[in-house]
């Protein structure tokens, strides 16, 4: 009996023959119920399918020879017992260098070990029994009782939703060899381009550099300042003072956490050549009245979307609200790549054309650099992953609602007596949902307890840019970015959040600020 800890479990040939034909109601497909709840992957090996078909013919011809085979299809028995089974890819490596007498149950123990974690298989091929682990017979089989994990992002789930593209995309770009600047680049910034609304779209190859490209197609010099948000991402501020400007910080709106544009004109001197929003969490800034004060002085609107590509302002899409947009695909984004990536926005088929010669060392051609520039390019199989992504992002902006939705509904109660903030989102705009962050007094207390009981959460961000020893400016005058940097806390935020996982989230966040209180347990979930 195998009760070892596992993340993966494998269905050969055999297994999965036998679970099509023992059915619904098997030990089996109990037993990968209760390894699914458990948060266990799996899978089936794609080197096996001709085998599958072998196994399922003799199984059949045991079970009921009347039945035309032909017209049984195991994959389809396979998708309506177990549709969340993933295809474990067979790779050229599986097979190199096997001369095993079973060389598929080899090449499958490679493959498993491609998994992340412990995989374990399950066959009902008793040779294969004999080999011992990883191999485990299916009468053996034991799932152990852990605790589901829960995950602050989920690309797991995501990924096995898009398996096939992905594959296909990533082995297309294998194929044809253009890892730089191939076509997959074209494709990726027309689809962008037409989601976001913007006329021109350029992939570069992080959110950093296309922030870093947007200035410098402004052509932004020492001494200049831009005036932004001190409560952001580093590299927000860090890209104006790599090009030797200077940051002007305004404080923050403290419901949306995004530039106050009430205080942009005290701000505002003859040194101004851009302001640079922040559209933090998901959620646009006041892009309008930017924009507004922006033409009176002749400045230049930079909207730093790395968090909010998906989201909307009054109808329109983040990206395509301002002179230049810049956006982020860190994995971690609504829209990730498996890698850094990112893109420039812009209405201006000038400023475009500059910021295409910015991202490949300033070349106007081959070998003709006509400007300085950096090297900025979005890998190709970047590219393959994103188109992938793209297809799906659509529904799960929506699920992120869903998921926001649920997080009010359910953290109403402690909202109403003070103990947290919920996230404030205007009515004119949709928020893609970046994070979920409340706000909490004793945060460090609350974020250790809720790790105690395995509910991951984070601090975006901890500081203000004006305290970060690289950017240290001394008399900034933003309290309520000093009060956000202390307060704020973001909670697993993902489309596949399911609403028992959030319900204990929410449990656990009740009896973290119950503990913080001093009020028992007990006592907490009574007043609940």
């Amino acid at each position: 009996m195998i009760t070892a800890s596992i993340k993966n479990l494998v269905l050969d040939a055999s297994a999965a023959s036998f679970l099509c034909m023992q059915g619904d109601q098997s030990e089996l497909n109990r037993t990968l119920n209760s390894a699914q709840k458990k948060g266990i992957r799996i899978w089936t090996y794609a080197g096996e399918y001709a085998d599958l078909l072998r196994w399922f013919k003799v199984e059949k011809q045991h079970g009921s020879p009347s039945e035309d085979l032909s017209v049984v299809s195991p994959l389809k028995k396979l998708e309506q017992l177990r549709p969340e089974i993933q295809w474990l890819s067979a790779l050229t490596g599986d097979l190199q260098g096997n001369d095993d007498p079973d060389p598929i149950a080899l090449a499958l123990t490679r493959a498993a070990t491609r998994l992340s974690g412990q995989a374990w298989i399950a066959t009902a091929d008793q040779s294969r029994v004999q080999r011992g682990v990883p191999f485990v017979a299916v009468e053996d089989l034991v799932i152990p009782g852990l605790r589901s994990q829960i995950r602050f992002i989920d690309l797991e789930t995501q990924q096995d939703r898009i398996r096939t593209d992905l594959e296909e995309g990533i082995h297309r770009v294998l194929h044809h060899g253009r890892y730089v600047l191939g076509d997959e680049i074209d494709q990726l910034e027309a689809q962008l381009a037409e989601m976001s609304g913007a006329p021109h779209c350029i992939c570069v190859s992080s959110g950093t550099d296309a922030l870093l490209a947007a200035l410098m197609a402004i052509e932004l010099k020492p001494g200049d300042e831009v005036i932004t948000s001190p409560f952001t991402f580093f590299s927000t501020a860090e890209t104006i003072a790599l090009l030797g400007g200077v940051p002007i910080y305004v404080d923050i709106d403290p419901e949306t956490f995004n530039l106050d544009p009430g205080r942009i004109d005290a701000a505002i001197s003859p040194r101004t050549r851009a302001i640079m929003p922040v559209s933090l969490y998901g959620q646009c800034a006041e892009m309008d009245e930017i924009n507004a004060i922006a033409r009176h002085h002749t400045l230049r609107v930079i909207e730093d979307a790395a968090q909010s590509f998906g989201a909307s302002f009054h109808g329109r899409r983040s990206c395509a609200l301002s002179d230049l947009a810049c956006t982020s695909f860190f994995p971690a984004k609504p829209l990730g790549a498996y890698g850094d990536g990112g893109a420039c926005f812009t209405q201006d088929a000038s400023l475009a054309n500059r910021l295409r010669q910015i991202r490949d060392h300033g070349q106007e051609g081959r070998y003709h650099h006509t400007t300085l520039g950096i090297n900025g390019r979005l890998d190709t199989i970047q590219a393959a992953v994103l188109i992938a992504k793209l297809k799906i992002f659509p529904d799960e902006t929506v699920a992120r609602q869903r998921v926001a939705d649920r997080y009010a509904e359910l953290l109403a109660d402690l909202a109403e007596t003070g103990c947290i903030t919920l996230p404030v989102v205007r009515s004119y705009n949709t928020s893609s949902w970046a994070q979920y962050t409340i706000r909490v007094a004793d945060r460090e207390g609350i974020q250790q307890r809720l790790a105690e009981q395995g509910i991951p959460s984070a601090v975006h961000y901890p500081a203000p840019l004006y305290d970060q020893p690289a950017l240290l400016q001394s008399g900034q005058d933003c309290p309520e970015s000093d009060r956000a940097a202390r307060e704020v806390l973001s909670l697993p935020m993902h489309p596949y959040l399911d609403d028992a996982t959030q319900l204990k989230i929410v449990q656990s966040l009740q009896e973290a600020l119950a503990s913080s209180a001093g009020i028992q347990p007990e006592a907490a979930a009574q007043e609940a």
